[in-house]
């Protein structure tokens, strides 16, 4: 089966695609543009190319070779709506830190993220931090203020400071279910506090049945509004490829015959599933109906960012 629409899928979060990596220092122009030409033909008409935890000038240097290269290619342009910004200011903690390198997390800081916007040329759409780590949400409210989507991710957030940051405009949650401690207190942890703030945040997730059970996915779907929920793919460099080995920014990625893209540890690592293959699990395996994986796979994470019309 095929889910999809005439608009076409809208990911938040690719870190890469089809053997192109975007947060390796050496992106070509040719390459960029392979990725986006993989990207379309599966399904996909907009990205927010994802940049991860890594020093700040890395950070820099990476985001401004995309956006120089972007500016020359009419696809593209077409392909890549903005630019998420997923660290370096989450949670230092093993476990939250997920595959983040620990020697690249810093605390929040405001001149830090100006640096980081600058490099993004314009085009930084969402940042994901670590609501506990931003002390009187000034990230938070500095990132409102620009006009860009503030969301938590890699983080632990109690469940006063995760209510304190969508006071101060935080909107949306990175992954929920991800870039957590596999062992977490049975009641108050970070994916029960989420969900329970569901009615004010945007929640996202990845539709692999790796990252998430299939059974767990569908019963957070269920206690949730749905006009609120968002699949991605958190797609890393070999997505779309199949099963290999293959290197991703500092990692080897392994990649198995259900998509998990993990490093050589068993630690996951991104995803490495298609967009198209989200939305079909999503009717296949979670039991939704076709237009409810439209909305979560195309509609809602337009609403989300405010690309309504892209």
């Amino acid at each position: 089966m095929s889910v999809g629409d005439a608009t076409g899928f809208l990911d938040l979060q690719v870190n890469g695609y089809g053997g192109v990596d975007f947060n390796g220092d050496r992106l070509a122009p040719d390459a960029l543009h392979a990725a986006c030409e993989r990207l379309e033909a599966d399904g996909v008409a907009g990205i927010l190319a994802t940049f991860t935890t890594e020093s700040l000038e890395r950070m820099e240097r990476r985001m401004a070779t995309l956006v120089a290269h972007r500016a020359k290619d009419p696809l593209a342009r077409r392909l890549i709506a903005g630019i998420h910004i997923e660290g370096p200011f989450i949670s230092p903690a093993d476990g939250y830190r997920g595959a983040h390198p620990a020697d690249a997390v810093r605390p929040p800081n405001t001149d830090e993220m100006k640096r980081l916007l600058e490099a993004a040329g314009g085009l930084a759409r969402l940042v994901t931090l670590a609501p506990e780590c931003d002390e009187g949400q000034r990230l938070v409210r500095f990132l409102v203020g620009e006009g860009i989507v503030a969301s938590a991710g890699h983080c632990d957030a109690p469940l006063d400071a995760l209510r304190a940051a969508i006071d101060a405009g935080l909107s949306m949650f990175t992954h929920l279910g991800n870039g957590c401690a596999n062992t977490v207190h049975r009641h108050d942890n970070i994916i029960e506090r989420a969900l329970s703030l569901h009615e004010r945040l945007w929640l996202c997730f990845i539709a692999d049945g790796v990252h998430v059970p299939f059974f767990a996915f569908g019963n957070w779907l269920r206690g949730i509004d749905l006009a609120r929920a968002c699949v991605v793919t958190d797609a890393v460099t070999p997505a779309g490829l199949g099963p290999g080995v293959y290197a991703h920014g500092r990692h080897r990625i392994r990649v198995a015959e259900n998509d998990a893209a993990r490093l050589v540890d068993g630690s996951l690592v991104g995803g490495a599933i298609t967009m198209r293959r989200a939305a079909e699990n999503l009717v296949l395996r979670v039991g939704l109906s076709e237009d409810d994986a439209r909305r979560l796979t195309s509609v809602n994470p337009r609403r989300a960012i405010g690309l309504e019309a892209w």
